[in-house]
């Protein structure tokens, strides 16, 4: 009984929800806790080179976002470019041996519906998401907003945002019904990049099997141009 009594108590904290603040007003204090509006409006592109682990090689990943939705991603390993894939704004492609060719549409699904660099700007745009306040969690000594996010071509996400600092510390991703449709990322170790405080760790995966990422630079508004999606 007792034991059943922990689990009841348990489970309503972790769907207990602080009435004082609905959703958007949770996903603008994440907006001001990065640098502000009006701040993040100024960034056009945003480059990141990520320093991880693949098969017991260390490697980087490179990435580039560009106003209103294009980005691509490169795998560099021993400074040579080992994948790359990008998204014009309209067609995802790929390079394969040298040769240019039109990726599988489905990874860059969600990229039609990005108006945004910061994804915490799309969340407000009502013509993108639904948004909900679904309760409380603690992640690790945190204690979290969990807010779930549905896109409009019925990707749904469920972020966890410090009740403390509004940073994003958690990601689940649900695209489908399908295998493999659900994904996870936590977000760690804040700084400032000038006037952008942005995660510096990322981890994703299953929990006993995580694959980090560091980020080593971010750039913004520079080293990138309209020919990395051409």
């Amino acid at each position: 009984i007792l034991a059943l009594q922990l689990f009841l108590t348990s489970s309503l904290f972790a769907q207990k929800i602080d009435n004082t603040l609905s959703a958007k007003d949770v996903v603008n204090n994440a907006i001001n806790a990065m640098g502000g509006k009006d701040f993040l409006l100024t960034i056009k592109t945003l480059y990141a080179d990520i320093s991880t682990e693949m098969d017991g090689r260390q490697v980087h990943w490179i990435t580039k976002e560009m106003l209103p939705n294009k980005g691509a991603f490169q795998i560099v390993y021993n400074d040579r470019i080992v994948f790359h894939n990008w998204f014009d704004g309209k067609i995802g492609y790929e390079m394969v041996n040298g040769i240019k060719t039109k990726a599988d549409p489905s990874e860059f699904k969600d990229k039609q519906f990005k108006k945004n660099i910061f994804n915490e700007l799309d969340y407000l745009d009502s013509t993108l998401y639904k948004l909900e306040l679904v309760g409380e969690e603690k992640l690790g000594p945190e204690v979290c907003y969990k807010i779930k996010a549905t896109l409009t071509n019925g990707l749904v996400k469920i972020i966890y945002f410090s009740k403390e600092t509004f940073y994003t510390l958690r990601e689940d991703k649900v695209s489908g019904k399908e295998k493999d449709s659900f994904s996870t990322t936590l977000f760690s170790e804040f700084r400032k990049f000038g006037n952008l405080t942005y995660y510096t760790v990322m981890r994703f995966g299953e929990a006993d099997n995580y694959q980090t990422g560091k980020i080593v630079s971010l750039m913004i508004n520079e080293n990138i141009s309209e020919d990395d999606f051409r």
